[in-house]
């Protein structure tokens, strides 16, 4: 058989042929004297064998390796590696069209491209129109997107969302968007903002640390001083106070992870 009738015959195309003889899974046949290959029956069988492997989703160097086999263990495990591979993609797929489907079910304008933890936690929050509340909805986007934040800690915070005296707090920290950095609201606002979050929260954050080495606030310089260039001087010292009151909890509460986890 010529080159072509072998391609027509197995179902492939001549080129991938050629690129079969290159990648040394299609020995090529010895020509005749008016310079065509000759291709046999088991070239065909063996062509036929590639292409269904092929089909099924092995890689070339896979392949290789299966008709290195005559035994047939090798496809065995290499089916099974497969099987496996599939099930996994499966999997984030099934996980891509649920997230899909909690984005496609918002409301117009509010869906945001979130984990579903986050997106759970900030259906609970009441709709409101206060600057603030949006500001600190995209940091923690960020925040998620960048997986220093995880379902536990969603988890602990949801009843904070969904209290009505949180959303008051972020409509006193957009009254002082016109107020001076020593504006006597601060101290107050600030120590309210943070007696809000529950230690739970705190507690959850450290033992996501202590588990994945993850680093703390402190270890963000510069996040912080992006974070709070985003607001007016009164605002921006009230989110500093809360932070450094934070970084401080979450500190203590990493240390007694850490030692927990040695004992």
């Amino acid at each position: 058989m010529r080159i072509g009738e072998i391609a027509a015959l197995v179902g492939v195309t001549t080129r991938a042929i050629r690129h079969y003889h290159h990648v040394g899974l299609l020995p090529e046949p010895d020509r005749r004297p008016n310079g065509y290959r000759a291709y046999s029956v088991r070239d065909a069988v063996r062509l036929a064998r590639v292409r269904r492997l092929t089909e099924l989703g092995l890689s070339l160097d896979e392949v290789r390796d299966v008709l290195a086999d005559d035994a047939g263990r090798e496809l065995a495990e290499v089916l099974a590696e497969l099987d496996a591979d599939l099930a996994r993609q499966q999997a984030e797929l099934a996980e891509r069209r649920r997230r899909l489907a909690v984005l496609l079910a918002a409301p117009p304008g509010e869906a945001e491209p979130v984990s579903p933890a986050l997106a759970e936690l900030l259906a609970k929050a009441p709709a409101t129109s206060s600057p603030s509340a949006a500001l600190d909805r995209e940091h923690l986007s960020l925040l998620d997107a960048s997986g220093a934040v995880g379902e536990e800690l969603y988890a602990v915070l949801g009843t904070v969302a969904a209290d009505p005296a949180v959303l008051a707090l972020y409509e006193r920290l957009d009254e002082l968007a016109d107020a001076d950095g020593d504006d006597p609201r601060i101290g107050p606002l600030a120590a309210e903002l943070v007696a809000a979050v529950p230690a739970e929260a705190f507690a959850a954050m450290a033992t996501a640390a202590a588990t994945e080495g993850a680093g703390g606030p402190q270890e963000l310089p510069g996040f912080l001083e992006a974070l709070l260039a985003e607001y007016a001087p009164a605002q921006a010292e009230v989110v500093r106070r809360v932070t450094e009151a934070f970084t401080d909890t979450w500190a203590a509460q990493t240390k007694v992870q850490t030692r927990r986890g040695r004992e």
